[in-house]
């Protein structure tokens, strides 16, 4: 099962986000985890808020619904996505193959 998580408003998504990498990107899943790439370095929350404009695109939903619940200095984070489930989360990102 995905580690998307309902919340009392919104979903939680469990993000490895990878810094410096050659453009902004989806990669996919890797286990329950969800893989994103971003061309930004992880100083100065640049990183950081790359991912979070890479996910609120991917979603649709605005910047403003897209936040860190954890992992801020750390390349695992904890996403709350506002305004959407955790089905509507994993049918725009695409569901984790089973293994």
């Amino acid at each position: 099962m995905p580690r998307t998580k309902r919340a009392d408003v919104g979903a939680i998504l469990v993000v490895r986000m990878q810094p410096r990498s050659n453009e902004n990107a989806l990669v996919g899943w890797s286990g329950d985890t969800l893989k994103v790439r971003v061309t930004a370095p992880p100083v100065e929350g640049a990183a950081n808020t790359a991912c979070l404009s890479v996910l609120s695109k991917l979603l649709d939903v605005p910047l403003t619904h897209v936040s860190f619940v954890k992992g801020e200095h750390s390349r695992n984070k904890v996403v709350r996505i506002l305004g959407l489930t955790e089905d509507q989360v994993q049918d725009r990102l695409g569901r984790p193959s089973a293994r």
